[in-house]
């Protein structure tokens, strides 16, 4: 089941505010037509109890009108032309608007499937919304990529509804499954982030993506366990991250360099100073030694391969190359008012 980004209103609260306003007119009918009892005439002619007056109202507002109680007197006749005919035609209105409502709610829900299922393409698809999902899609998004080319697909519930809240696209059901995988458009899909929580179904999830898109469509997994790593490599992920080798190394580096703990925290934190960035190489730096740009070059990428600048090759920029670099991202501070 696809479900789409969570609007302000939903349809199930649009309904519960119709109802209340039904019910709370015929309440007022019951308590009008109650004080004037006495102005009714019932077919046994033995007055009007309160349950005679709901019994009046509803079936009054429902239009439905058995004719065993009605009114004989001046006043409860002009009660009835002036109050309680309007009520009956908002009661009506209320009751077709609800439905209209229905209609109209799963009809802007087929528009909106049609049309995401035409134009979705060249998205990332995130294989479990967890907190390295999560991390992920704030990653994705830092880096200038719109929420409408992600598409989450997660088994739990509470995350389901944590996506569309955020805006997101999200599937309901396991990445495992290539009916699942295929209601994600996976096939036309730039890349697929597997962050599920055991390494187990990060192998089957990787392998099923790679017998659906026959290895056209870049894999980046997480597995917890280093040994796993190969594994899933050998399953088509183009990238493995272990998160628990990369976690025990900065609990090393937190005993022997804690300075360096600030530095890395800095880079993957968005806003708070540093970030990691790349871009493509301009055409009047090609030629020159990454150490002479204005930008902070740590890195070139070269025909897909990272080259360091340690390497003879690393020494110049050539046409092509993709720069990473450390860029500033502290937020802009707003400009002095007179």
């Amino acid at each position: 089941m696809i479900h789409f980004p969570a609007q302000r209103r939903g349809p199930l609260s649009a309904l519960s505010l119709r109802l209340l306003a039904a019910l709370l007119l015929v309440l007022t009918v019951v308590g009008v037509v109650y004080l004037d009892r006495d102005g009714y005439r019932d077919v046994n002619e033995d007055g009007l109890t309160l349950l005679d007056c709901f019994y009046y109202a509803v079936v009054t507002l429902s239009t439905t009108g058995y004719g065993d109680i009605t009114p004989f007197t001046p006043s409860a006749r002009l009660v009835n032309v002036l109050f309680i005919t309007p009520a009956r035609v908002i009661f009506l209105i209320i009751l077709v608007g609800t439905t209209l409502e229905v209609l109209t709610e799963q009809y802007r829900t087929g528009r909106r499937l049609s049309r995401w299922r035409r134009t979705v393409k060249d998205h990332v698809i995130i294989c479990g919304y967890g907190t390295k999902g999560r991390s992920a899609v704030s990653a994705l998004l830092e880096n200038g990529l719109d929420k409408s080319r992600i598409v989450v697909v997660e088994r739990s519930g509470a995350a389901l509804r944590q996506a569309t809240s955020a805006g997101l696209v999200a599937i309901e059901g396991s990445a495992t499954r290539s009916a699942v995988l295929e209601q994600a458009h996976v096939r036309t899909a730039k890349s697929v982030i597997i962050a599920t929580d055991s390494d187990d179904a990060s192998v089957l999830v990787a392998l099923t993506v790679r017998q659906l898109t026959a290895g056209q469509v870049r894999i980046i997994a997480a597995v917890r366990e280093a040994e796993n790593a190969p594994l899933l490599r050998q399953s088509g992920a183009h990238h493995v991250i272990v998160s628990s080798a990369t976690a025990g190394r900065l609990l090393g580096l937190s005993t022997s360099a804690p300075p360096l703990i600030d530095v890395v925290e800095d880079l993957l934190t968005p806003g708070q100073g540093m970030a990691l960035a790349m871009r493509s190489a301009e055409r009047h730096e090609v030629g020159k030694s990454p150490r002479e740009l204005e930008s902070l070059v740590i890195a070139l990428v070269r025909r897909g391969k990272v080259v360091t600048l340690a390497d003879k090759a690393g020494a110049t920029v050539e046409t092509g190359d993709m720069l990473v670099h450390v860029r500033d991202d502290r937020p802009s501070s707003p400009a002095p008012t007179a």
